[in-house]
């Protein structure tokens, strides 16, 4: 059996950062562990490439939700990257800090927003942060968002989050800069370091309460390497608790009912779940300015390719959001509650086709979510999907704010100068007016915005998965290091967030190694 002193499970936003910082040390030997393939899908380095992406089940785990009983019964579409890079090598690029209020509600010690800001700065160092390019309507949005009273904000990871500007996007030059280009390429030479693609982790294996090993199948082989230090787990929020609870450690009554031995009682491994939800509107415009205008016509196709080909300038560089509010839903609130999205395109189904006519999307999400869920095994097998229980609206605050947002959304589209740019509102539609109706909408088509969090919670208390430097409660040489250990979900896109999480945890590895 290979031994490495660490064994990184998950080569996403945070096992690609754990790869390069602990592989710098060349005396360490670390093995990363990715379920899917190597980045080499042109369509992962264009940023617009996401929406060729959102279905791609090469890279994407595409998982649904089970029924969710506050959206009658419906399954909630999930993608989930399964590529080196993770989400980051698939997702909408948006970078957002979230509100130091956030970190600071956590209460747990080391991980105020003080003490991740350096973490942040780090990680923009090597990611790259871009500024995205400018367009006439999202201009007019942002100056209708300000004519309603939303002050102005260049920097929505600045000093304040609230206002309305435009966003900051992980690319480069014109490009993707994902964990697996940013992080991961640098380090990838280096001979202390193996990654292994279409490794799909099944087990961490223990002597006693120690982790001392990981399997995983390639190829149809069953493999297994020894860790000498730490085994760290960098699944994400559906795939770290997934993999504790096939190997032992998770709720007693779940372990029982799959016939998995306990080897640790952790009753909160895969409770807690949050996530943003999201619902959109959209709007017929009155000039051909739109995506949906750009590729319903060959020549401004070819001339948006080859603006991008030649310059890396162009609709091709484009995050999933545009420009942004962030706003209060209520006046005595004292941080804003509420994020809505400008999107220069409209289409029915995400990563479906755009609408016919000249038309943009205007969303909103909530940012401190109070419903939660769940991720269980629903078998023994490593290949089979979880069970999400999103468990979206379960709380009056959840579906007024949802509620509230849409209204925003109207009074922004029904001010100068974005009014003059809008034929009509082709949904929901002005016939939807009562908040009952709007909480229909909301109930009917709402989605996640892919934000998951919070299912092996870190604390300083004795029920949480993980304690402040990230070790699993009971265990020896485990750690959880991604989304799933946030309290909280933080306010706003969750990427920048688990970048700076995980230089961190590189950190805390590090001194406890020493």
């Amino acid at each position: 059996m290979a031994v490495f002193d660490y064994i990184i499970v998950g080569a996403g936003s945070a096992g690609c950062v754990l790869a390069n910082r602990l592989s710098a040390d060349h005396a360490a030997r670390v093995l990363l562990l990715e379920a899917g393939p190597r980045d080499t899908d042109p369509w992962i380095h264009v940023p617009l490439g996401y929406g060729k992406l959102f279905n791609r089940k090469r890279v994407n785990w595409s998982y649904e939700s089970e029924p969710e009983p506050n959206l009658g019964g419906r399954r909630i579409f999930t993608p989930r990257g399964k590529v080196l890079g993770g989400s980051s090598s698939i997702n909408g690029l948006v970078y957002i800090r979230g509100q130091a209020e956030d970190f600071d509600a956590w209460e747990v010690p080391g991980w105020s927003f003080g003490e991740l800001l350096p973490y942040f700065r780090r990680s923009e160092g090597s990611l790259g942060v871009s500024d995205i390019e400018r367009h006439e309507i999202g201009d007019a949005f942002i100056a209708s968002a300000r004519a309603i009273g939303i002050p102005a904000n260049d920097d929505f990871n600045g000093e304040r989050q609230e206002g309305t500007g435009y966003y900051r996007a992980t690319t480069k030059d014109g490009r993707r800069s994902s964990t697996a280009v940013a992080y991961l390429r640098p380090a990838a030479r280096r001979p202390n370091l193996r990654v292994e693609t279409e490794a799909l982790a099944t087990r961490v294996l223990f002597e006693g309460k120690r982790a001392r090993a990981v399997a995983w199948e390639q190829g149809g082989v069953r493999h297994e390497a020894r860790a000498a230090r730490e085994v760290l787990l960098c699944g994400g929020s559906f795939n770290s608790p997934q993999l504790l609870q096939l190997s032992g450690v998770g709720p007693r009554a779940l372990l029982q009912a799959h016939g998995i031995a306990q080897v640790q009682e952790s009753p909160e491994v895969g409770e807690g779940l949050q996530d943003h939800f999201y619902c959109r509107s959209f709007w017929r415009a009155n000039k051909a300015v739109t995506l949906n205008d750009d590729m319903a016509s060959l020549w401004r196709q070819a001339r948006i390719g080859l603006q991008y080909a030649l310059l890396r300038r162009g609709p091709l560089t484009i995050a999933a959001g545009h420009a942004a509010a962030f706003v209060r839903t209520r006046p005595d609130l004292k941080r804003p509650d509420a994020q809505i999205y400008f999107i220069n395109f409209s289409t029915a189904k995400r990563g479906g086709v755009l609408h016919p006519w000249p038309g943009f999307t205007l969303s909103v999400s909530q940012l401190q979510v109070e419903s939660r869920g769940s991720v269980r095994i629903q078998s023994a097998d490593a290949r089979a999907a979880p069970a999400i229980r999103y468990n979206y609206l379960a709380t009056e605050n959840d579906r007024r704010v949802m509620v509230e947002g849409m209204k925003i959304i109207r009074r922004i589209a029904g001010c100068a100068p974005l009014a003059g740019y809008i034929v009509r509102e082709e949904f929901p539609g002005p016939q939807v007016q009562s908040d009952a109706e709007l909480l229909d909408v909301v109930r009917r088509t709402g989605e996640t915005v892919f934000h998951p969090t919070s299912t092996c919670r870190m604390g300083a208390d004795e029920r949480s998965v993980v304690d402040s430097r990230l070790r699993v409660r009971g265990l020896a040489g485990l750690r959880v290091v991604d989304a799933s250990v946030m309290p909280a979900v933080v306010s706003g896109n969750t990427n920048a967030a688990v970048i700076a999480l995980a230089e961190k945890a590189a950190d805390l590895v590090r001194e406890d190694a020493r």
